[in-house]
């Protein structure tokens, strides 16, 4: 620890950046035996690192995220959100031919810009693979990660990020063709499966296999597209990853039907939105938006009917509506901010059965309200 705050010291500034992500990449690995794919990609990464024109430009210079200046300001003062997704996954972050992103994790970057703007358009979008998503975080690129990203203490700690609220509970398994013998674990032994760098997928497979002195080979991507791509192309035996992002994808493939998704969890996978440390301000605004949309499902408000509670004397409504209080300036926004979240976007119900329930049949199980058996509750607003 020593050693790295000397390093700290003497290193200029601009280079401060780079070597945490350099960190990052050793960090965030889950196979001593990487193939050669892999260790290409790290280069390459690191390459996108250094070259200025191949990476998202920085809102922010290095001096600046050192001092931890106020995102919040810099957001509003700029009048747009710069929101890191994935892009190309259906259900959380996709786009279509009119080039309009949708998704679970989109509208989580709609309802920040409505709380901010009164408007959800104000957004600029950027597309950030799994090995650019916490560097684009740390160097000011995106003010939020909104990316299908698991929670977990490393990534919390020493990674220097701070996740908001969770906005889906998943669970890690396995993609496999229906002829392919594969039911279990175990039946992966001396197979090829597909999986994404630098995720929790990728770590949780290589300890599972461990663990079952099982062996395998990796075979790894960063782009999402081209991991399916590669799995439908028979270039590995299976695809592990969220069970949620297996259902969706299963559902692009050729011939859906002769793919399925195995009943086996391997894990816990918490997926939420995040920021970078040391912005209390910025990451009040982000959990509460979130919160709002929650609450909003447990009042039974919703975008369809929120007009309604305008003239309502239940305190609690007329305090989380805004009506009484000021809560929303205790914030940084205006009072009537979880106002502008629901009628922009809605609450969580409605966005899970608009990206997720609707099209792909995925209940909402661990995704309910705890009022209903599942994970999901807001705090009080009060």
């Amino acid at each position: 620890m020593s050693d790295w705050i000397t390093l700290k010291q003497n290193l200029p500034q601009k280079f401060i950046p780079l070597l945490l992500a350099l960190m990052l990449i050793n960090v965030s690995g889950g196979c001593n035996s990487k193939n050669t794919n892999a260790q290409s990609n790290n280069n390459q990464l690191e390459q996108k690192i250094v070259n200025s024109n191949d990476y998202p430009k920085s809102t922010l210079s290095p001096a600046d995220l050192l001092h931890k200046r106020d995102r919040l300001a810099m957001v509003k003062n700029r009048g747009s959100l710069f929101c890191g997704i994935n892009g190309q996954l259906p259900g959380f972050s996709a786009v279509d031919e009119q080039g309009n992103y949708s998704g679970i994790d989109v509208d989580l970057c709609r309802a920040v810009a409505a709380a901010l703007f009164d408007d959800p358009t104000k957004i600029e979008y950027r597309e950030l693979n799994t090995g650019e998503r916490f560097t684009a975080v740390q160097s000011g690129a995106v003010d939020l990660l909104s990316r299908n990203t698991t929670w977990t203490l490393s990534r919390d700690t020493s990674v220097g990020l701070e996740f908001t609220p969770t906005t889906f509970y998943d669970g890690q398994s396995l993609l496999v063709g229906e002829a392919s013998n594969i039911e279990r674990l175990e039946d992966l032994d001396g197979k090829s499966v597909c999986v994404l760098l630098g995720t929790t997928n990728e770590q949780n497979l290589t300890e599972q296999m461990r663990k079952q002195n099982l062996n395998y080979a990796p075979v790894v991507f960063e782009e999402t597209d081209a991991l399916y791509s590669a799995y439908e192309q028979k270039n590995c035996d299976a695809v592990t990853s969220d069970r949620s992002q297996l259902i969706v994808r299963r559902a692009s493939l050729t011939n859906p039907d002769t793919h399925k998704v195995l009943d086996l969890v391997l894990s816990k996978e918490p997926l939420g939105p995040l920021i970078a440390n040391g912005q209390p301000q910025w990451f009040d605004v982000v959990k509460w938006v979130t919160y709002a949309m929650i609450r909003a499902e447990e009042l039974d408000i919703n975008s369809q009917n929120i007009d309604s509670f305008f003239q309502t004397n239940n305190p609690e409504i007329r305090r989380f509506l805004g009506l009484e209080g000021k809560l929303g300036e205790s914030l940084g926004l205006s009072n009537d901010f979880t106002v502008r979240v629901i009628k922009h976007v809605g609450n969580y119900g409605e966005v899970y059965e608009r990206h997720i329930g609707k099209p792909f049949g995925l209940e909402r199980g661990l995704n309910a309200l705890s009022t209903d058996g599942g994970l999901m509750y807001s705090p009080p607003f009060r």
